[in-house]
Order: C-alpha cells, then structure tokens, then sequence
C-alpha cells in the first residue's frame, strides 16, 4: 500500500483508491499506516506534512481511543472568558436602568461590582444586542 499525495490515491497490489483532500482522518491514518508498516515515522511525517511530535502524538491517541481520536478539535476558546451570561444580563440591565450611560461608564460600573470586563466588552455587547 502507497499514498500519493499528488493525486490522493490509495495505490496498492488489487488497485487504488481516491482520498478527499480535506479528509483529515483518514490522512492521518494513512500517514500512520505507512509509518508504522512502511516509511518508519521519521519519513510518513515528512510525506504528509506533520512533524515528528506530532506524528508521535497521533499515534498515542489514535492507539488510545481510535480512529476518531484524529479528528482535529476546535480551535480557539472553548468557552467566553469574560463575557459570561450573567455579565451580559448585567450590561443589559445597567444599559436599561440608565440609557444614557456609555460603555465606559457601564463597564466601570461592573468592575465596581466586581465583575472583569473591560470597556471594549461592554461596547462589544450593546453593539450585539442593538442597545
């Protein structure tokens, strides 16, 4: 079994096989076919672009909970730090109880309460819910 990376096929003895593109998982269970069969790590890394770590941790996860172990997770924050349910419903209290009040105003208001939000935030929050 061989993968070309040039045309995203499977090659082998019976035939071949196509492989999408953005076909994450099965790339990388490609790279750790031939790595661990054919190539050696070192050189599947290489061929599919990935580094040596990062070969190896593939290879942990996938031999700790399988194929879908391979799949990439989200990236970025998981969760909004700052801006929490409750500090939206306080923004949006403290915008009704004084409309006037700027963002700043709001926002010094908050820190004041002990809620971490900056200015930025608060604006950022009136602006999405069109107060």
């Amino acid at each position: 079994m061989n993968f070309d990376p040039v045309s995203h096929q499977v090659h082998g003895p019976a035939g071949s096989l196509s492989v999408a593109q953005d076909d994450e998982v099965t790339l990388k269970l490609l790279m750790l076919c031939e790595g661990e069969v054919e190539l050696g790590p070192l050189a599947a890394a290489a061929k599919f672009g990935f580094s040596k770590q990062r070969y190896f941790q593939l290879r942990a996860a996938f031999l700790q909970r399988g194929a879908t172990a391979l799949l990439s997770d989200k990236r970025g924050p998981k969760t909004r730090s700052r801006r929490t349910d409750e500090t939206v419903r306080q923004i949006i209290r403290q915008r009704f109880l004084d409309p006037d009040a700027s963002a700043e105003v709001i926002a010094q208001k908050l820190r004041q309460s002990g809620l971490a939000i900056s200015t930025r935030s608060v604006a950022r929050v009136i602006a999405e819910f069109g107060l």
